[in-house]
C-alpha cells in the first residue's frame, strides 16, 4: 500500500496529513518567518559606509529568504518516507515547495501528484478531508 501525503501550506504554517494503512497522521509545522509588520527596525533607513549603503530592509529580506528555505527543508524532512504527495494552499509557498521537490536530482522525494490553490483558513478536519478526497480514500460507513 502506498503512503500518501497531503500538505496544506502557506507562509505561516504547514499541515501535513499522511495516509497509510487506513490511518492518518497529522503534523503541524510553524514557519517562524518574520512578518514585516512586526519587524523591529522597520523605521530604520539604513547606514552609509563610504559609498556602500546598507539598509535594514535588505537584511530583513535576506533573513526572510533564509527562514523560508529552512521552513521548506523542515517540511521536506517530514515527508521523506512517503510515496505520493499532494500540495495545496492559498499562497506562493506551495509553488516554492513543488519547485524544490521537482528540482531534486536524486529523485529521493515522493512523486508530486498535484499542486492546487485553495482558500485560506481551512480547518484541520477540512484539510484531512481534502487530502482523503484527492487520494479517494473513503471513510467507513459504520
Amino acid at each position: 500500500m502506498k503512503k500518501q501525503t497531503g500538505i496544506c501550506i502557506d507562509k505561516s504554517k504547514a499541515i501535513i496529513v499522511t495516509l497509510f494503512n487506513g490511518e492518518e497522521k497529522v503534523v503541524a509545522i510553524n514557519s517562524g518567518i518574520e512578518n514585516r509588520i512586526y519587524h523591529v527596525e522597520e523605521g530604520n533607513k539604513g547606514t552609509f559606509s563610504g559609498s556602500h549603503h546598507s539598509s535594514s530592509e535588505t537584511q530583513f529580506d535576506e533573513r526572510k529568504k533564509n527562514q523560508l528555505k529552512n521552513y521548506l527543508k523542515e517540511v521536506l524532512l517530514n515527508i521523506k518516507n512517503t510515496d505520493e504527495i499532494y500540495i495545496f494552499g492559498p499562497s506562493e509557498t506551495k509553488n516554492k515547495l513543488a519547485e524544490l521537490i521537482n528540482s531534486d536530482k536524486s529523485k529521493t522525494h515522493p512523486i508530486l501528484k498535484a499542486t492546487e490553490t485553495c482558500d485560506s483558513g481551512l480547518t484541520t478536519h477540512q484539510i484531512i478531508a481534502k487530502a482523503k478526497d484527492f487520494f479517494k480514500i473513503k471513510e467507513p460507513l459504520f
